[in-house]
């Protein structure tokens, strides 16, 4: 009965049962191959070591991306070190804080090294700072400790067009670095107080990376630029050369003997319609229109 019921299957669908006799026998030769290749052949190790590669570029104004790549490739047991490529003025003091302590927690658990290229000032310098190694080329400009505050006063030019405005808030210092009204001496000075505390910050956290004295980088935190060579000389940099030193130091860190592959990021997932805008959003003049905006930015 059972043979005469696979007759008239093979009968009645022949196409749909020549089909799976070939899928059958096409997975078996294919699953043979498979086992004679690694009964013949050493297993591999599935990660081989490699290198990690982040990029820190233009304006520090969003710190997700970058911190998001970091923790990845901290994660990672296959990446053993990771060269921290740094070409930014610096930028808003919240997401540079971000990416130091992104840094500085991956620091703690592979070799970090910072390549600088043409300029890594201010906050760009700071994302770098607790990095194992710092490399900058001779021509590089970094350093630029400090903070500064932006921001237009046009309420002469108001009053000239016959132009008032009503500013109604809670409390004196509330529209402090409102661009229609001109700073009371209070308001300046609580908005220095804010700039001080800010910049206090910027050097404790140099000094405390750097493994230098607090009075040696306070020397030389008064928004200052310095060459490569002349930042080597303060000790806020370890050597001079381009990114291909800084990877071969990175290598030796490491303890690597053969050229390693490199994982480079982060992966830039907007569309060409979003980077345009964004460019558009990040140098459009918008923080002079607004309250102050606090920068680690050089110049």
């Amino acid at each position: 009965m059972e043979r005469t019921n696979r007759e008239r299957f093979s009968q009645k669908h022949p196409f749909l049962f020549g089909s799976l006799l070939i899928i059958t026998a096409v997975a078996l030769i294919l699953g043979a191959m498979a086992v004679s290749r690694l009964m013949g052949k050493k297993i591999k190790p599935l990660a081989q070591a490699s290198l990690g590669v982040c990029h820190v570029s233009g304006l520090i104004l969003d710190s997700g991306a970058v911190v998001d790549w970091l923790k990845e490739l901290r994660e990672d047991e296959a990446v053993k070190g990771v060269l921290l490529r740094v070409d930014s003025p610096g930028g808003a003091i919240a997401p540079s804080q971000e990416i130091f302590q992104a840094v500085r927690e991956l620091a703690k658990a592979k070799p970090v090294v910072s390549s600088f290229g043409s300029v890594a000032a201010s906050g760009g310098y700071y994302v770098a700072a607790p990095s194992t190694l710092i490399v900058a080329n001779p021509g590089s400009l970094t350093a630029s400790i400090g903070v500064l505050v932006e921001y237009l006063d046009v309420q002469q030019l108001m009053e000239k067009w016959g132009i008032r405005q009503e500013l109604l808030a809670s409390g004196k210092n509330k529209g402090a670095g409102s661009p229609f009204k001109t700073l009371t001496p209070e308001q300046r000075a609580q908005i220095m107080s804010v700039i001080m505390d800010l910049h206090e910050q910027f050097v404790s956290d140099v000094a405390d990376s750097r493994h230098m004295a607090r009075g040696e980088v306070q020397a030389l935190a008064d928004g200052r630029a310095l060459s490569g060579r002349q930042a080597l000389a303060a000790g806020l940099v370890d050597r001079l050369g381009g990114e291909e030193e800084a990877l071969a130091a990175l290598r030796d860190l490491c303890g690597l003997t053969e050229e390693p592959s490199l994982k480079e990021g982060p992966p830039d997932k907007r569309d060409y319609l979003e980077r345009l805008l964004d460019t558009v959003v990040h140098f459009a003049p918008e923080s002079q229109w607004s309250l102050p905006r606090f920068l680690f930015r050089f110049p």
